[in-house]
């Protein structure tokens, strides 16, 4: 008995060592495949980045630093966005561009979202025209209709000189977010708007009530997608607001700016990055959504 106990023993010891080797081996291995498998997701992210640090390291040196070759401030000058602030119209410009790009996204979510529920779950005749005539109006270009577009709004409207010709449009659907709205409701299984209209929901009920809530992830998608074009949007102002200073946004008023301090690069710096600052943010605050809602799109043609 006392042999058996002893050669157990003498067993038991190469394969307790050779457990643990095998764990550690099998750690540096995952160690391993974690660094091949996210070191070019690394390199991409680093390289993306970069030019946001340039941008936030040069806003903050001074004039005369800014036309160097130097990448790092000499001293810190937090004030060039106090001053980028105090410039004439920026504020008014600030203005413009939230209300633009507001307005124009509540107005596109509104008025898209119904035609895209009548194309995707409603029977009529002339629905696959409907839906073609869409997808027409995504292929084409804004510049092909912008001069009886212009004539329209200048002559019949007088509305020139304001945003109002790039922000009533938008009441009436946007074919690119008809077309991501529709992509998204088909995957709605029909037997939960076919329950509710045997509760006794009618077609907007039904609408509101079951089909909105089901696709907040496609809503959130197409929201972003309407607001970071409405906030970037240098074509629309130029044409209809560029004679009048106080109806400029952002996007045209920065090139204003940079005109006005083309030498005082950290300046122009610290104007950028103010302009990009609420596009980077409510991106990083509802990317989780906007992920889920761009990848569930498109799911079933």
């Amino acid at each position: 008995m006392a042999d058996l106990t002893e050669s157990l023993a003498l067993t038991a010891r190469p394969r307790t060592t050779g457990a643990v080797k095998s764990d550690q081996w099998r750690r540096r291995i995952g160690v391993l495949e974690w660094v091949g498998l996210h070191a070019v997701g690394l390199g991409l992210a680093i390289v993306f980045v970069l030019p946001f640090v340039f941008l936030l390291l040069t806003s903050v040196m001074s004039s005369d630093q800014a036309l160097t070759t130097d990448l790092w401030p000499r001293t810190w000058h937090w004030e060039n966005y106090a001053q980028v602030f105090r410039t004439e119209g920026f504020v008014t410009w600030w203005k413009n561009s939230l209300m633009y790009a507001g307005l124009g996204t509540a107005l596109t979510i509104v008025s898209s979202t119904p035609v895209a529920y009548a194309l995707a779950k409603m029977r009529f005749t002339g629905r696959n025209a409907a839906l073609m005539l869409v997808i027409s109006m995504m292929m084409l270009p804004p510049q092909v209709v912008i001069v009886p577009m212009y004539l329209l709004w200048a002559k019949q409207f007088h509305l020139t000189g304001t945003l109002w010709p790039i922000i009533i449009p938008l009441a009436f659907g946007d074919a690119y977010s008809i077309f991501l709205l529709r992509q998204f409701l088909l995957t709605i299984p029909r037997e939960y708007i076919d329950a509710a209209k045997v509760d006794g929901c009618g077609e907007w009920r039904t609408l509101l009530s079951v089909v909105v809530p089901m696709i907040k992830p496609a809503l959130v998608a197409v929201a972003l997608f309407q607001f970071f074009y409405c906030w970037n949007d240098y074509f629309g102002p130029q044409i209809y607001a560029s004679e009048n200073p106080a109806a400029w946004t952002l996007s045209y008023g920065l090139q204003s700016f940079k005109g006005a301090h083309h030498v005082n690069w950290n300046l122009t710096m610290a104007a950028t990055l103010l302009v990009m600052a609420p596009v980077i943010v409510i991106f990083l605050l509802a990317q989780r959504a906007f992920i889920r809602g761009v990848t569930l799109t498109g799911v079933k043609g």
